[in-house]
């Protein structure tokens, strides 16, 4: 069936906004080709306003006129957001899924009458400046074209992982979905504790993020592991070695797990 959009974006929040920047930026769709909607006028507008798209608050519309479908809505609320258009939804729609903690066969559930084709993504919110990270599941009747150009959308916004166990999602969501969460809270105290040495709030947020991004390069380009690079900055009785040594004593390491595993189970909870 000839469709007027290639992508049909339900839920125009900030993650939605991400995928759609990378395709917009990197031309792998023209303008034209996406259509998002969104019961608030404002989040209508500002896609509207940023990428010169289609909009509107009509879901059924969106999805009858377009071939896949991004479902990007609150978990909490899309079994009835998938209520409203179930009826429409077709054997060549491809429906691909960036709502935490949702599994392929609760969404394909939603859509008694067909073999659903579900493609669920965690992506992160890094895909705003086209370094993000995803994990991507095929559910049941997913085929691996579908796959594929699950792949091709977010890979447009970073980098992309296609998982063969489901239940890796909630382990991807914890880890890189939730991720970026754990850096900026990382940086604020750098921040701050930089303020209380004595340097301004600019310089302090200049230091830390520029040394934050280096450090990130530095873990992607080297072949040594985190725990390698962090004993290179550290000499005995230094400074680095004072720092560590704080963390270490205030268990800064296992509340940082505990917090990545809060997420996980949180994730797990949301898909039943």
């Amino acid at each position: 069936m000839q469709t007027q959009y290639e992508i049909a974006v339900i839920g125009s929040g900030n993650a939605a906004e991400g995928v759609v920047h990378g395709l917009l930026r990197k031309m792998i769709l023209l303008d034209d080709r996406i259509i998002a909607t969104d019961p608030n006028a404002e989040r209508r507008t500002a896609f509207a306003d940023r990428f010169k798209i289609t909009t509107t608050d009509d879901n059924r519309q969106a999805v009858n006129d377009s071939y896949l479908i991004l479902l990007a809505v609150k978990p909490q609320v899309f079994k009835e957001v998938c209520a409203g258009f179930a009826d429409l939804v077709r054997d060549d729609h491809v429906l691909v899924s960036i709502m935490a903690g949702v599994p392929t066969q609760l969404i394909e559930a939603q859509f008694p009458n067909i073999k659903a084709r579900v493609v669920r993504v965690m992506p992160n919110l890094a895909m705003h400046v086209d370094e993000g990270m995803a994990g991507i599941f095929a559910g049941q009747h997913a085929t691996e074209a579908d796959v594929l150009r699950a792949q091709r959308v977010f890979e447009a916004g970073g980098r992309a992982v296609v998982l063969n166990d489901e239940s890796m999602m909630d382990a991807v969501t914890a880890v890189s979905g939730t991720g970026p969460a754990y850096f900026y809270f990382f940086c604020e105290a750098i921040i701050d504790a930089g303020q209380k040495a004595g340097l301004s709030p600019q310089e302090a947020k200049l230091l830390a993020t520029q040394t934050c991004l280096g450090a990130a390069r530095m873990m992607i380009e080297s072949s040594d592991p985190p725990d390698v690079l962090r004993k290179k900055v550290m000499s005995p009785g230094g400074t680095t070695e004072a720092a560590i040594q704080s963390l270490d004593n205030d268990k800064v390491r296992e509340c940082l797990e505990r917090a990545v595993l809060a997420a996980w189970n949180r994730s797990k909870e949301l898909g039943h």
